[in-house]
């Protein structure tokens, strides 16, 4: 066989594989990396996970680079009250974000005292154990990129341990939403977003919120300051289905054995 005929079968290869790799983020799964605090207690800054696509049907949202295929979702879905999703957002739709969906369409959704009030009714919200996490590599890098003054967000609530270890530690609460679905979320420090005007969900939107109450960007701030607003359900693009990877941010290229040092294995297969 000639080294022409050779190269034109390894090109044919290669674009043969981008092609299914393509497909399959596209209509299957695509991974999805944690870059803030907003999705805590859940979600750590270097978790990695695996988001199905199927589940709410496809729109240009769905595939890479966001082409103009069509309008609208096909077939139209909607998530269910707690689903945490992946979307384009829509203060700038070349950057992927993660919420937790609060309302569907025609829901009333308010704030009071850092309550939430979904169609009249508070959303339980019980006080549970502190969440402790270590401060890690990636968390101190987040810190220096946000001009913070502590990783920990703010100095108290950081903590010592053995060592000179860092720890922070944040008040934890336990919220369940009217179709049973609980989880844990933080409340740090009384803002503005704890005490809202009722907002009623818009048709064909979401009403999105970050566990991390006051370190979310979320719909309770419109896109123009920098939150989500009403999130669009074409901006869907799918669904947390579970951690493939976890790590802390201490690995260094040159040193391999740091690779394996900086996993959190025990994160690692967490579902949603």
């Amino acid at each position: 066989m000639s080294t022409k005929s050779e190269t034109l079968d390894f090109l044919a290869f290669l674009v043969k594989l981008v092609l299914v790799v393509a497909l399959i983020r596209s209509l299957l799964v695509s991974p999805f990396n944690i870059p803030s605090e907003s999705m805590q207690p859940r979600l750590l800054i270097g978790d990695y996970l695996l988001v199905s696509k199927w589940p709410y049907g496809y729109s240009r949202y769905s595939f890479p680079f966001h082409p103009p295929l069509f309008e609208g979702r096909i077939p139209a879905g909607l998530p269910e009250r707690g689903d945490v999703v992946v979307f384009a957002s829509p203060h700038n739709p070349k950057e992927d974000w993660i919420k937790r969906v609060i309302g569907l369409p025609g829901d009333t959704v308010q704030m009071r005292g850092g309550v939430i009030y979904l169609n009249g009714r508070a959303v339980p919200k019980q006080r549970i154990d502190d969440l402790v996490i270590p401060v890690t590599a990636n968390m101190l890098a987040a810190a220096r990129d946000g001009r913070e003054i502590s990783p920990c967000f703010r100095p108290d609530f950081e903590v010592a341990g053995k060592d000179d270890a860092r720890f922070c530690r944040y008040p934890r609460y336990r919220e369940t939403l009217p179709n049973g679905k609980s989880y844990d979320v933080l409340d740090l420090i009384e803002t503005s977003a704890d005490n809202t005007g009722a907002y009623v969900v818009p048709k064909d939107h979401l009403f999105v919120m970050g566990d991390n109450r006051d370190r979310s960007a979320d719909s309770r701030i419109a896109p123009e300051n920098g939150g989500v607003g009403a999130l669009p359900v074409d901006h869907l693009i799918g669904r947390a289905m579970v951690s493939f990877f976890s790590t802390d941010g201490s690995a260094q290229w040159l040193m391999p054995w740091t690779w394996f040092t900086a996993t959190r294995a025990e994160r690692i297969g967490e579902g949603f």
